[in-house]
């Protein structure tokens, strides 16, 4: 049951039974909103053409790397000096990653929130990639390239050492 008082609020009495930032989140995604159609302006501002299509070698390309970029940002236990302002740590979590968890109150926690949810900053980081293909697509393919080369490591890593394990 809602008061007058939440009413008035909107997004009072959207999550009562946890803290949610929404105000952080609508933040965050008014930045991201300004910042995509500020490229979009600028691009169209430029007399560059969009592409008809991004072919499927880009695609996947940009898609593993996608994935890499995420995991770094999200998780890698190097670049927790990056997300400390916004997380506290909680636990070792897989081969180079950690866990951790957002802080704060409102933006800051909300920040917190993107920095360690991969999915949450792909979308981000994809749209990045999207972006450098348009401007610079062979240094874009090249970062893209060395980030599915990790990627690709990593699984070999893995599987090298499951096949210590049971040897």
């Amino acid at each position: 049951m809602t008061t007058q008082m939440e009413d008035l609020r909107p997004l009072a009495g959207h999550s009562p039974e946890q803290e949610r930032p929404l105000g952080g989140y609508a933040v965050l995604t008014g930045l991201f909103a300004a910042a995509a159609a500020g490229f979009s302006a600028w691009f169209r501002g430029s007399g560059r053409e969009l592409p008809d299509r991004m072919s499927a070698g880009d695609l996947a390309l940009v898609t593993v790397a996608t994935h890499k970029a995420s995991r770094l940002i999200a998780k890698d236990r190097v670049t927790s000096a990056m997300r400390a302002p916004f997380t506290r740590y909680q636990d070792d979590d897989g081969p180079g990653e950690v866990s951790e968890a957002a802080r704060g109150r409102g933006l800051r926690r909300a920040v917190g929130e993107l920095l360690v949810c991969p999915y949450c900053i792909g979308m981000w980081i994809s749209a990045a990639f999207a972006a450098g293909l348009l401007v610079a697509p062979r240094f874009t393919r090249w970062f893209a390239a060395v980030l599915v080369a990790v990627f690709g490591a990593d699984v070999l890593q893995i599987a090298y050492k499951k096949a210590e394990d049971t040897l």
